[in-house]
């Protein structure tokens, strides 16, 4: 991928969560004028920023090494998941959770969206909030009292 259609991407997702280039420099540890440039198609980032810049985003970093010629299909987290991700509700499971089972945040997080987003795909219908709040309590529920 070049470095403008990187800036592509990151601009759509920010634009499609409804955040600021100031909020997700802020979130992701870096200057705003950085962000902005990135997203311009200037710069080169390393892959620990770009890390950074995806979990600001509510997403998460792949990087493939694969045939040029093919055209992989990246599958999208629907927006309403993006959105729940971003709640005060989520990142507060998230932080019991990583206390729970002595995971760094970024890990539980990341295993958290991916157990709803894989929910979610079998249902094949988008949750809405509460559906996504109702399963994210199901999940805790079973993470935060494992069987013995």
């Amino acid at each position: 991928m070049d470095q403008v259609e990187l800036g592509r991407r990151l601009r759509s997702r920010r634009a499609a969560l409804g955040r600021t280039v100031a909020s997700v420099a802020m979130e992701a540890g870096l200057s705003v004028p950085y962000v902005a440039n990135l997203e311009n198609g200037r710069g080169n980032p390393t892959v620990a920023v770009l890390d950074r810049l995806a979990d600001a985003l509510g997403t998460r970093l792949v990087i493939a090494l694969a045939d040029p010629t093919a055209d992989p299909a990246i599958a999208a987290l629907p927006p309403s998941l993006v959105n729940f991700s971003q709640s005060r509700r989520f990142r507060r499971e998230v932080g019991r959770l990583a206390a729970l089972l002595e995971e760094d945040h970024r890990t539980v997080r990341a295993m958290l969206v991916d157990a709803l987003t894989a929910v979610g795909g079998v249902l094949q219908r988008d949750l809405g909030e509460a559906g996504w709040q109702r399963l994210l309590d199901a999940v805790v529920l079973i993470l935060g009292h494992p069987s013995e």
